[in-house]
């Protein structure tokens, strides 16, 4: 497959939000169910741009197919720390892609100077989680019955990678 990871930009935001409202749609991975609207996403894109923050999407020709990025906490005592975010569409999924661009944007986010990233899963998520643990990330904790789908509750294990 021909792909590309690239930094977002402004060309990208539009397809950037179709990607997570198709991945949200599956109302297994990610935190809402419907994706956000273009505002909010432009906003989002925005204000991480801003403050330097890491966030690229992956491209199959000039389509976006999945995203990482990294937001951060403005509390000052968190100025070291990031939260991953990420979401590849079902189709790309299981050819290497993720593992790719999580190293992409640890990288970044190591340059930018943090020196610690972390993330929640759904404990049901394995292909995410023995992705996760491959690229570094270690389990931190539990938190149990933190998601309910449909009226199915579900746990969140705590993942975090620190850098030297």
């Amino acid at each position: 497959m021909n792909y590309q990871i690239v930094p977002i930009s402004e060309e990208y935001i539009e397809g950037y939000c179709k990607s997570v409202a198709v991945v949200s749609s599956e109302r297994l991975f990610l935190s809402t169910f419907n994706g956000f609207s273009i505002k909010e996403s432009r906003d989002y894109v925005l204000n991480n741009r801003k403050k330097g923050l890491p966030h690229f999407v992956v491209l199959d020709q000039q389509n976006v197919i999945g995203w990482c990025d990294i937001s951060k906490n403005d509390s000052p005592i968190y100025e070291h720390s990031g939260v991953l975010g990420i979401g590849i569409l079902k189709p790309y999924r299981g050819q290497g892609i993720g593992e790719k661009l999580i190293q992409k944007t640890l990288a970044a986010a190591k340059e930018i100077g943090l020196i610690r990233v972390e993330l929640t899963v759904r404990d049901t998520n394995v292909n995410a989680i023995a992705l996760y643990k491959k690229v570094g990330f270690e389990v931190e904790g539990i938190l149990r019955k933190s998601v309910c789908v449909d009226g199915v509750y579900a746990n969140h294990i705590v993942m975090a990678i620190l850098f030297d």
